[in-house]
Order: C-alpha cells, then sequence, then structure tokens
C-alpha cells in the first residue's frame, strides 16, 4: 500500500499540501492526515475522497502528547505501508520578545517544531523506499537569528540542519529529504503568532499553493533545500556573503528592535 503521511494537514501549508500531492503522484492508495482538528480532517477527507481516487485516514491527535504516535505506530505496524511522501507540516510560532512569552509557550514551539518532528519522522523512516520524499517544513527564518521571533527561528534552524544531515544519511537508499524554506507566507499562522512589526515581512507574503508547488518540484529534483521567491532566495545568498554584523544590524532595524 503506497501512501503519504501529512502533519499539520488541517491548515496552512499542510493543508495545501493535501490539495496538490494527489496531483502530483496519482498512483497513491491513501493518504494519511494528521492535525488536531477533528472536525477539519473531516471535512478535508470528504473534499479529497470527492476530487481523487485515493482514501483519507484521520489521525486526530495532538502532536505534543504521545497517543498520536502510539496510534501511527501501531496502525504502521499492522499495514507495513510504502510511505512515498512524509510531510512534517506541524509546528507553531510566537511573535514577541523573549522575556515576554511565556516559558510554557517557547518550550511547546521547541517540542512540536523540533521533538515531534524528528519523532514522526524516525518512526516513518524503516517504512521508506528508494524513491520516497520527506519535506520538512522549515523557513527562512532558519537562515539567521531574528530579534522578536527568537526561539520559532532557532527551532527552524534546527529542522534545517536536521534535515540536511538526514538527506546525506538516506542518499544511498535513494530516499529524498527537502527542507522547505519559505518566508512569510499567507496561512493562519499568523493568528497565533501575533502581529508582526515588520512592514517587511507583509511585503513579501506569498501564497501557500505557490510554496508547495515550488516544494513538490523541488523534492523530485532531489534538492535538499526548497526556497520559494526572490525576495527570499536573496535572504539565503546574504546569509553565505555577508559578514554577521551586517546581517545583526539589518535585523535589529528591520525589527525596530534596538
Amino acid at each position: 500500500m503506497r501512501i503519504a503521511v501529512i502533519t499539520g494537514a488541517s491548515s496552512g501549508i499542510g493543508r495545501e499540501f493535501v490539495r496538490q500531492i494527489p496531483k502530483c503522484y496519482k498512483r497513491l492508495d491513501e493518504i494519511w492526515l494528521v492535525a488536531r482538528s477533528t472536525d477539519k480532517l473531516k471535512k478535508i477527507k470528504e473534499e479529497t475522497e470527492a476530487a481523487f481516487p485515493v482514501s483519507v485516514r484521520i489521525f486526530d491527535g495532538d502532536l505534543l502528547r504521545d497517543y498520536i504516535f502510539y496510534r501511527i505506530k501501531k496502525e504502521l505496524e499492522i499495514q507495513k505501508p510504502d510511505i512515498r511522501m512524509l510531510v512534517n507540516g506541524a509546528g507553531f510560532g510566537k511573535i514577541g520578545m523573549t522575556e515576554d512569552i511565556a516559558v510554557d509557550t517557547q518550550t511547546e514551539m521547541i517540542d512540536l517544531n523540533c521533538k515531534a518532528l524528528t519523532r514522526m519522522t524516525c518512526l516513518c523512516l524503516p517504512y521508506l523506499s528508494k524513491g520516497s520524499r520527506v519535506l520538512n517544513i522549515a523557513s527562512a527564518s532558519a537562515f539567521l537569528p531574528q530579534p522578536q521571533f527568537a526561539v520559532y527561528a532557532a527551532s527552524k534552524s534546527y529542522v534545517l540542519s536536521f534535515s540536511r544531515g538526514l538527506s546525506m544519511e538516506t542518499a544511498a537508499r535513494g530516499i529524498v529529504v527537502t527542507a522547505v524554506c519559505p518566508g512569510p507566507v499567507d496561512t493562519p499562522f499568523f493568528e497565533v503568532a501575533g502581529s508582526d512589526s515588520s512592514k517587511m515581512k507583509k511585503a513579501v507574503m506569498v501564497q501557500p499553493g505557490a510554496v508547495v508547488r515550488q516544494a513538490l518540484w523541488d523534492t523530485r529534483n532531489g534538492r535538499d533545500i526548497s526556497v520559494f521567491g526572490m525576495p527570499m532566495k536573496g535572504v539565503k545568498l546574504a546569509t553565505k556573503i555577508l559578514p554577521d554584523r551586517i546581517l545583526r544590524i539589518a535585523m535589529m532595524r528591520i525589527f525596530n528592535t534596538k
């Protein structure tokens, strides 16, 4: 049985992967959707099965809790599927000065963005085979530290580094691992993250459909990083050629941080 597994599937970039994957991978038997919102997942299941010849299985649960991983592990052991694509899309950020954000919120950010992503990847690795793809949703914020986004940016740096290291490990098995590093995307992300004082971020915000199309194209072409749009590609290049002191000054000015 050939399947795709998508976490964070109920909204945002994860939801967009649910829309686009069946168009690109028409031989899938099932798509496994992982997210907290049961009602949203049920609606997505109905819409997807009505539009594509693929079955959708729902795993509703919180990736900050053990239970959802036990459910998925048990089902993997029973079905022994061929996971053709794993999308680790679950994650969240919180905008603000580090001292002003609750400690529990910040540690949950690390647990979801880093720990849960790693746990899901390790759980699925034995079921990946030659030609399988892993897409880990990182961020352009992974390229350099960000004031007022310190923990989030650090967590995404972990995702980027983990993805690139894993990519080298799985190359011999013919498995491609791609870190997706978009800039600001027009999703419900900012409803949770809060308002952003940076006008530049708002100016370069893009639609999730374009980010996902680029990511699917890049992973099919074996790339370990997917960056959509010239502004974010420029950021990536700048972090390679500009001194750290200049980058720090630029970030502080962008975020109006003294």
